[in-house]
């Protein structure tokens, strides 16, 4: 019997040496996929010049971001086709397909010939390569948290969502510093020639790296033993069909718990920089705040993690979004005032905030599911209020912008949503995520 196998039998479950694998292949693509679904916006302005000529560079730059919209839109269908995928061929599977098509959609804007080269066919194939990212994006996340939790048989969830919380943190900063390295390699006009590419091609080995470790991981328990029970019963699966069926009111229930973090995330992703060069702070004062909000970004996750494992998940949920009741109006009366300091000062406990109660919402996304239909369901609720109150959380900011002249405005509206989400922690908090308290009493 070996090392690994000891491990296995004391622990009931996966051994330490293999949960170690799987951990770092699971982080590893939610650093990949988020690397590179932002390296797209953050170089969106090359990309115009690029493939989207126009006279205006506004309207070239609109039709950039076109494929940032379209992106977030196609992800509930996405999971739609997909989440079945993760009930029906297995967790392993989809992960392995969802890192293929993040990475082929993201080093094929990084070798595509511009629209001077090839015509309209540039700016196609590049919403072509913006769809694949979507498809990857759409399960890759809720599928890596899903195959971490059914690989530990411990007392340490919402520790492990943490984790997954953190690195989503470590590919935004991992993009920016490699598009920020570039720029400092070469000058100006050579990066807005060629240079812009090279962050797209980098994701490549990272994809590779990613893609050997998913491929040398065995199927979780959890679906081998589904498997073999579909296939005795020789009852056709419908995964899809019976979440919405069956599940529809845990996956309203996530979906409302996560609502005012989803909004939070795309503030911080999105709009602080569009909000901190309206205030007149200049584009890189706004620029190096988003960069602090990357790097503070996954200690709060692993502490909101560590508190939930312990206490159970609904205190720092609670505690989490009470802080945004408090704190959020504040925050954009600061941007909206003459204080740099205080600005950034407000992003980042914002950003704090945020991330804080990340962890057991990841739980809530995934584990208030059965096994059967766990990557429909999650896929589904996640990517439904990614995109409904996710990815519109900019356009709502900047119509009220326009309607008041003021961030405040945005605020009570953040305030409002997160009024909601602590209703639903309080009173309808999804059952398999608040018994994680009865287990959790001890942390690793």
């Amino acid at each position: 019997m070996t090392a690994s196998d000891t491990s296995e039998s004391r622990d009931g479950g996966t051994g330490t040496r293999a949960r170690g694998k799987v951990l770092l292949g699971a982080l590893l693509g939610n650093i990949v996929e988020y690397y590179d679904f932002s390296l797209y916006g953050t170089l969106a302005v090359f990309i115009a010049h690029q493939f989207f000529p126009s006279d205006d560079p506004t309207t070239a730059l609109m039709a950039a971001y076109a494929g940032v919209v379209l992106a977030y839109a196609l992800r509930p269908v996405a999971a739609i086709a997909l989440g079945p995928l993760v009930d029906i061929k297995g967790r392993k599977f989809v992960l392995l397909l969802t890192i293929v098509c993040m990475s082929v959609g993201t080093v094929g804007i990084g070798i595509m010939p511009t629209y001077a080269a090839i015509g309209l066919a540039a700016p196609i194939l590049i919403i072509g390569c913006r769809v694949l990212q979507a498809i990857g994006a759409a399960v890759e996340y809720t599928t890596a948290a899903n195959f971490i939790f059914e690989h530990d048989t411990g007392n340490r969830r919402n520790f492990l969502a943490g984790l997954s919380v953190a690195s989503t943190s470590v590919g935004p900063l991992l993009a920016t510093l490699v598009a920020f390295g570039t720029i400092q390699a070469v000058d100006e006009p050579a990066f807005e020639a060629w240079g812009w590419r090279i962050p797209f091609l980098v994701a490549l080995p990272l994809a590779l790296v990613t893609l050997w470790i998913r491929k040398h991981v065995d199927e979780t328990p959890e679906f081998k033993e589904l498997k073999e029970r579909a296939a005795a019963s020789a009852v056709k699966q419908t995964p899809f069909r019976t979440a919405v069926r069956e599940h529809w009111s845990a996956m309203l229930k996530a979906i409302g718990l996560g609502a005012g973090q989803r909004v939070g995330s795309f503030v911080i992703q999105a709009y602080f920089v569009t909000a901190m060069v309206n205030a007149g702070f200049g584009a890189s004062n706004a620029l190096l705040a988003s960069l602090l909000t990357y790097v503070i970004g996954p200690l709060p996750a692993i502490w909101g993690g560590r508190l939930a494992d312990r206490f159970g998940a609904r205190l720092p949920v609670v505690i989490g979004y009470g802080l945004f009741v408090l704190c959020t109006v504040p925050t954009f009366t600061l941007l909206g005032g003459e204080n740099l300091l205080l600005a950034t000062t407000a992003v980042v406990v914002f950003t704090f905030i945020n991330n804080f109660v990340g962890a057991p919402l990841t739980t809530a996304y995934v584990m208030s599911f059965p096994a059967e239909v766990r990557g429909s369901a999650s896929a589904l609720n996640y990517n439904v209020g990614t995109t409904l109150l996710g990815s519109t959380a900019g356009l709502i900011a900047s119509w009220l912008y326009g309607l008041t002249g003021s961030d405040v405005a945005f605020g009570w509206y953040m305030t409002v949503i997160c009024l909601i989400s602590i209703g639903v922690a309080l009173f309808a908090m999804p059952k398999a995520v608040d018994e994680q308290r009865d287990s959790a009493v001890t942390v690793p």
